[in-house]
Parts: structure tokens; C-alpha cells; sequence
């Protein structure tokens, strides 16, 4: 059973571009087949990871997520105000 497809258009600017034939060549394989096999390949990535509700961090994400969580943060004078709300005060 053949099944049809589509087409999808993406706009790159030229210096974005040069950087994906690049890699289409290295890999020797069209254009086309190349974005096909790299956008196809996250999205399943992307979908089954929200299906799971794993959020994926790369190295450096994860040591900015780190890093983020070690700081203490400063409530303004609305989320000070809201707090004293909510405890009854």
C-alpha cells in the first residue's frame, strides 16, 4: 500500500541554510531526505517524552536548572503581600 505525502516548506536565512545542505552532504543524502530524517526523528523524540512527562535537558540545561534552584529567590512586595494573604495575616 503506497502512502502518499506532502509537502512542507521552511524558510531559512541563507547562513541557516548553508548549514543544513552542509549536513545533508556529509551525510550524502538529499536535502530533502536529510530535514525529513532530523525533523521526523525529534518530533517522535518530542511527542513520546511529553507522553511521558519527562522534560529533557541537555548537560548545560541541566546545570542551569541546577543552578537556578540553589539561588534563593527575592519575593516582591505583591507575592510578599499575596503570602501574608493566604496565611491569614
Amino acid at each position: 500500500m503506497a502512502h502518499a505525502s506532502t509537502n512542507l516548506m521552511v524558510r531559512l536565512d541563507p547562513d541557516s541554510k548553508t548549514f543544513v545542505v552542509r549536513a545533508a552532504e556529509m551525510r550524502h543524502v538529499s536535502l530533502s531526505d536529510y530535514v525529513r530524517s532530523v525533523v521526523v526523528a525529534q518530533a517522535r523524540r518530542e511527542i513520546q517524552a511529553a507522553e511521558q512527562q519527562v522534560i529533557a535537558l541537555t548537560p548545560a540545561e541541566q546545570q542551569e536548572f541546577w543552578q537556578a534552584l540553589q539561588e534563593p529567590t527575592a519575593l516582591t512586595a505583591a507575592q510578599q503581600a499575596l503570602g501574608g494573604l493566604m496565611r491569614g495575616e
